[in-house]
């Protein structure tokens, strides 16, 4: 491996904080995904004095601009292709009810000590004669070998003073696919209420992470085993378990959500598409029917899970944009596909696919593909091999029809100006009996054709032409 500390900028560190009478280290995850092979472009530096003024004077000498953040007391600069952040060597203490420490000047020691994890507390010193040497009192080294998740101190203080590191001991356990110490995961379930303190946005920054880990059903298990998935996230939690009418039962939805949301990360790094899949069956418990003869049934999830979408992220304080309006068509469309696949694949039933799924079809057929999770290996790949048929067919209608993102050519403006009308029902059903017969086949999606449907429609509703205006 490469030196990590190569950059003449970590030796002017050193010098900077020596001739300032501190010590000077790179500590945290810079230091630990170099032994874990992971890039890293975020360093920290901790110093034991002022980490504003020994910010202020590299920037100095580097001619950089240096961001100060007083109600933190960090700074922060880029340079050499890196975004440096530092801060003076602290102690804290917590009140019951807040994330908020009160916070002393400490030593290294104190510094290490107040750290998530023992493999986040790594550190390097910056200072000559031991430059580059590696400060490990909690043997994190150890735990890096050992893949474990583990706090330098007590657990039970870790969590209680700050809970989100709960939620960040899941998700390091997810990105690492490293084990939770079981004293650790204990003091976890023990502390587990107190989640309630953090603020929802921190706790969707740890929960996007987890999705975007290669694996992020493991980061979901995990939450379940903790208890803490029932308070951060119920509607999730509500998927779990199987009942039983009759000798029927259905499928665990908590359990299968998770293989689709696996199989959509083998196939797309988008956030949220990954979203999209662990949301898709979130009103399947709202849904639920069980008939005698038919067994069970979740009919109009997709529907009602839809109009959850923009509650649960309201709630979780999440953007209500145009992420938010993806993840929820996604959540409409996602059973169209499999009907199409079930059925004989007609034009027009893939020309509304098209229609109302516009630029995002190739993500609702990855999200499709991706919930077909049976145990039978014959039925999934039965289900695929159709899949690939819609898929053909989708790229045959889009090249021939120009039908996503359609909009028809006749508008109601122009409608308006021909027959001299208001804003009408009038108008609204030209416009919906034209866009039917583009979608049906039965005309194209062309002016001309559209122009003549247009005024049969209108002859028929007895309507009288004033102008041509706009042709």
């Amino acid at each position: 491996m490469s030196n990590p500390l190569d950059s003449p900028i970590f030796r002017m560190i050193g010098e900077i904080a020596a001739a300032h009478g501190q010590h000077a280290y790179v500590i945290g995850g810079y230091v630990r995904d170099y032994y874990l092979r992971r890039p890293s472009t975020d360093i920290d530096v901790v110093t034991t004095g002022s980490g504003v003024e020994l910010a202020s004077e590299l920037g100095r000498r580097l001619r950089t601009r240096v961001s100060i953040f007083k109600t933190f007391g960090t700074a922060m600069l880029r340079a050499g292709g890196l975004e440096w952040e530092f801060v003076g060597a602290r102690k804290e203490s917590y009140s019951r009810d807040s994330r908020k420490p009160v916070v002393e000047q400490g030593t290294i020691e104190d510094d290490q000590l107040r750290r998530d994890f023992t493999i986040n507390a790594l550190a390097w010193s910056l200072n000559a004669p031991d430059f580059g040497e590696l400060v490990d009192p909690f043997d994190g080294m150890g735990d890096l070998d050992r893949c474990i998740i583990r706090t330098p101190g007590d657990p039970d203080i870790t969590f209680s003073d700050d809970p989100l590191r709960m939620v960040r001991a899941v998700r390091f356990a997810t990105q690492l696919g490293f084990d939770i110490l079981p004293e650790t995961f204990e003091a976890i379930e023990r502390n587990r209420e107190r989640i309630e303190i953090v603020s929802p946005e921190r706790i969707v920054g740890e929960l996007n992470k987890i999705i975007a880990a290669p694996r992020p059903s493991i980061g979901f298990e995990l939450l379940d085993l903790t208890g803490l998935l029932k308070l951060i996230f119920p509607e999730l939690d509500r998927l779990k378990g199987v009942e039983v009418i009759a000798g029927k039962g259905h499928k665990d939805n908590f359990v299968h959500t998770l293989k689709v949301l696996d199989n959509v990360a083998v196939r797309s790094d988008d956030l949220w598409l990954r979203w999209a899949a662990l949301l898709h069956d979130i009103a399947k418990p709202d849904t639920k029917a069980f008939d005698a003869r038919a067994g069970w049934s979740f009919h109009g999830h997709e529907t009602l899970g839809s109009k959850l979408v923009p509650e649960i992220f309201r709630r979780l304080h999440m953007p209500l944009n145009e992420k938010m309006k993806f993840v929820r068509k996604l959540v409409f469309l996602h059973l169209r596909p499999i009907i199409l696949s079930e059925d004989e694949v007609t034009d027009s039933a893939v020309r509304r696919l098209l229609f109302e799924a516009g630029d995002d079809v190739d993500a609702l057929m990855t999200l499709c593909e991706a919930d077909i999770t049976s145990g039978v290996d014959s039925k999934v790949q039965r289900y695929l091999h159709n899949f690939e048929t819609v898929r053909a067919k989708l790229r045959e209608i889009e090249e021939k029809d120009r039908i996503r993102n359609f909009q028809p050519p006749i508008t109601g403006e122009l409608i308006m100006s021909i027959y001299g009308l208001p804003p009408c029902s009038a108008v609204g059903e030209i416009k919906s009996r034209i866009k039917e017969a583009i979608l049906e086949g039965l005309i194209a999606n062309d002016f001309d054709q559209a122009h003549a449907l247009m005024e049969s429609i209108a002859q028929e509703m007895g309507l009288k032409k004033v102008s041509e205006a706009g042709l």
